[in-house]
């Protein structure tokens, strides 16, 4: 379990506070099928996922992308415990919708606290990251960016 210090949670936070979640969810979770194909084969129910503005446009990514970004906002309320914020999307990702933790592993696997298994934070977390730092280039300095 990671520990974030008093400096790291606040900085976190108010980065967060500044979010739109309609503009970044939609960039963060698009990204996966783009830049790793392969992840939309978890998308099956999607529709059109062949360019990348079929991607960017369709409204069942973009209504998957909230879902994601807000149980994201609610663990970031609760970073002393993040493990409840994601158990029961660990179970639905998991034992409902059989979601292989493996199959979103990559060669890097570096852990990521903010989600429930180190390779969904290797992928999706690296999009998350990519587009705040592309909407707040200001305020995403190295330590900002380690806290996260």
């Amino acid at each position: 379990m990671v520990h974030f210090t008093t400096e790291e949670k606040a900085a976190v936070a108010s980065l967060w506070a500044k979010v739109n979640v309609e503009v970044v969810s939609g960039e963060s979770l698009a990204r996966l099928p783009i830049f790793c194909p392969w992840t939309q084969r978890f998308c099956d129910s999607f529709g059109n996922l062949c360019t990348e503005s079929a991607i960017m446009g369709n409204p069942k990514v973009k209504a998957h992308s909230r879902k994601v970004l807000n149980s994201f906002g609610n663990a970031i309320k609760h970073m002393d415990d993040l493990k409840g914020p994601f158990a029961d999307l660990s179970e639905l990702h998991c034992d409902k919708l059989h979601v292989d933790p493996e199959n979103l592993r990559v060669s890097s696997g570096y852990a990521c606290a903010l989600f429930f298994h180190p390779g969904f934070c290797a992928l999706l977390g690296t999009m998350i990251l990519i587009v705040l730092a592309t909407h707040f280039s200001k305020e995403f300095t190295l330590q900002m960016q380690a806290a996260w």
